[in-house]
């Protein structure tokens, strides 16, 4: 059983300043830093630390951008599901107040142009599929389409959010932000019974420093996660952390509670660095929750 994840990849610039600048303003940074980033390759490795056999699938340009993304994945991922386009690679621009909040802009025609939907290796019965907003609206629903078809779990992150409806995925994570906006609630609990779809779809509502909810597929009761208390310097990769290392236990067979609260630690120990791929725990740290949890929950 393998765990597809179908996304992007870029180049993180990442800026740290005091303070997020106002319209038209102009602020200095007291520190910079460059790595790789795209939700796609950062859920990627995310699921590998936490145990999940990984094939991962994105698009990037022939330029030195690209030669520095495959030079430092190549460590984490086997590359073969890269492809290289006519575009430039892909690139995101974060800047991070000294809170953790940040805001983030991506040039994003790799992503854009990319439809693999035609690639052999699909994933079938048994695999999982992650997914995130990165690409085109039709290519992502065309590829968790055929995933599904296959009889493969479908995991949707549907972030950044596009036009249009949510496509049908049997696993959603998403953000309170997102989950209200899509489900038109502001009552995240509410929210998450909509997305489910009358049940049709197990979903995960993450919420920052409280947590997580998540709904399992079938179930009425919303179960409540508990994130730990910590000192916050860089949220800019938690999601990818989360969804990443959830979407691992799920295709290792744990329950959704159970992925969601490691998902939970793991995002908690990576707002405490500064980064998104680089703030990401290791296999050992997330081995050491798994083991941690296992016990608390027995």
């Amino acid at each position: 059983m393998a765990l597809h994840v179908v996304g992007n990849i870029c180049v993180d610039d990442t800026f740290y300043v005091e303070r997020l600048p106002r319209p038209g303003e102009t602020v200095n940074a007291v520190a910079t830093a460059r790595g790789v980033g795209g939700k796609g390759a950062n859920q990627a490795v995310a699921a590998l630390r936490a145990g999940a056999e990984v094939v991962f699938r994105a698009a990037l340009g022939d330029d030195a951008d690209a030669t520095f993304l495959r030079a430092a994945l190549g460590t984490e991922l086997p590359l073969d599901g890269l492809v290289v386009l006519d575009t430039p690679t892909d690139r995101s621009t974060i800047l991070v107040d000294r809170t953790g909040e940040n805001v983030v802009v991506t040039a994003a025609a790799s992503a854009m142009a990319f439809d693999p939907t035609g690639q052999p290796s699909w994933p079938g019965r048994g695999d999982h599929l992650l997914m995130q907003g990165n690409l085109r609206a039709d290519v992502t629903r065309a590829c968790l389409e055929r995933a599904k078809d296959g009889g493969a779990t479908t995991i949707l992150n549907p972030s950044p959010l596009g036009e249009g409806p949510l496509p049908d995925a049997d696993v959603i994570v998403i953000n309170a932000g997102e989950a209200e906006t899509l489900a038109g609630c502001s009552d995240p609990v509410e929210a998450t019974r909509r997305l489910s779809r009358g049940g049709t779809a197990s979903v995960v509502v993450t919420l920052g420093a409280g947590g997580a909810i998540c709904l399992d597929q079938g179930a009425t009761d919303v179960d409540r996660i508990a994130a730990p208390a910590v000192a916050a310097v860089d949220s800019s990769g938690a999601g990818d952390v989360f969804a990443g290392v959830l979407s691992g236990c799920l295709t290792g067979g744990m329950p959704l509670v159970f992925a969601t609260t490691v998902g939970v630690r793991a995002a908690s120990i990576a707002v405490t660095r500064r980064g998104t791929l680089a703030a990401c725990p290791s296999r050992s740290e997330i081995n050491a929750l798994l083991a941690g949890i296992s016990r608390d929950l027995s």
